[in-house]
């Protein structure tokens, strides 16, 4: 054989090093960390200026002085009212915090990213969701959902109360806003983050079935609480429906309207009287 031959551009000595997936990896890996790290930046800045405004806003109202010698014991009500106030203020702050970074990132294609008006291009979504699949999953959600989370707490050993009703102490105004809380702000801010701005960040980088579970991965961790992994848990599978929906419709408004709908399912099931 010629020596041309033996060197030909179409051929590669065994000693050359091959082409590796590594780096690729670990850009992957890092792209998720940075990905984790914005959305715990996101929820601890917004629940920091949250907890600051209650901490004043209500001990002027309430007329007990900022320094620690002014402090006085509160009643179960004023504290009730605090937490109230701070989840209020927290899910309003977050959105407040995507919407301004993202305008701040991506200029007029703001809403674009946010997936709050349809994508320039096409292929960005799934092939689409008709009206009518989507009320079929609105439909058999509540079913699903309410399943999954009491077999999953009944297998976790997390009792869910049933029957209960609204703490007697709470003013018809804290009620509403406890209400518009869980069934408006903490939809339409979680999923501004999670499938908006988050969302639209690892679909550059993964694929949709990669995308869906990295955010809903993301979601569910979000709701960790000190009694353990339950409500993450319990969470698994409407994160997986709220990210597939999201892609399918290339749209976030029905993300947030199965997010709603879901949180009005599980309050109906443990609010409805006894025997009713």
């Amino acid at each position: 054989m010629p020596v041309e031959r033996a060197f030909a551009p179409d051929m590669v000595p065994l000693s050359m090093p091959r082409p590796s997936g590594l780096r690729a990896g670990l850009r992957v890996v890092g792209a998720l960390a940075g990905l984790a790290f914005s959305a715990f930046l996101a929820l601890a800045l917004a629940t920091l200026l949250a907890l600051a405004i209650v901490r004043v806003g209500a001990d002027w109202i309430d007329g007990v002085g900022i320094w620690a010698g002014d402090r006085v014991r509160l009643h179960p009500r004023q504290i009730a009212m605090r937490e109230l106030a701070i989840d209020v203020i927290r899910q309003v702050l977050l959105a407040l915090l995507v919407v301004g970074a993202v305008r701040w990132r991506d200029g007029p294609a703001w809403r674009e990213t946010l997936a709050l008006v349809p994508h320039a291009s096409a292929a960005e979504g799934g092939a689409g969701l008709s009206l009518r699949r989507f009320g079929l999953i609105l439909l058999l959600w509540p079913l699903v959902h309410i399943t999954w989370v009491t077999g999953s707490a009944d297998l976790l050993h997390v009792p869910i109360r049933r029957h209960t009703s609204l703490s007697p102490g709470l003013t018809a105004g804290a009620a509403a806003a406890w209400f518009a809380y869980v069934l408006v702000l903490a939809p339409v801010a979680e999923e501004m983050l999670l499938r908006g701005a988050l969302f639209a960040r690892a679909r550059r980088f993964l694929p949709p079935a990669a995308t869906i579970g990295a955010t809903g991965f993301l979601f569910a961790l979000a709701h960790l609480t000190p009694s353990g992994f339950g409500r993450p848990v319990a969470l698994i599978p409407l994160a997986l429906m709220l990210g597939w929906v999201r892609w399918r419709s290339g749209r976030l408004w029905p993300s947030i309207l199965l997010h709603a709908w879901s949180n009005l399912a599980m309050i109906a099931y443990v609010l409805w009287p006894a025997g009713g």
